[in-house]
């Protein structure tokens, strides 16, 4: 069961983990419409971090999740799917 929702400081430690790029989490917050592209994260790179979120939280992502442009656009997907399994 999920109970938190995905922050920023999750999704940077992610993008480390899965796409290999190091992003400080504040910057994400200041700029959260940053497209992925400029943040050194491709599609494959975000295919990898949805990979991870669905194995560590057991919940199925929509099949387009990769497609995200920026992180708040992630991250509103990510929460959305994540408080309708609540």
């Amino acid at each position: 069961m999920i109970t938190t929702a995905l922050t920023f400081d999750e999704l940077a430690a992610l993008m480390k983990q899965s796409a290999g790029v190091t992003v400080d989490p504040a910057e994400l917050e200041k700029a959260p419409d940053a497209p992925f592209s400029t943040l050194g994260v491709d599609s494959l790179g975000l295919l990898g971090i949805v990979g991870e979120l669905e194995n560590r939280y057991g919940v199925a992502l929509p099949t387009d999740a990769e497609r995200s442009k920026s992180p708040a656009d992630f991250l509103a997907l990510v929460n959305g799917v994540f408080q309708k399994g609540a």
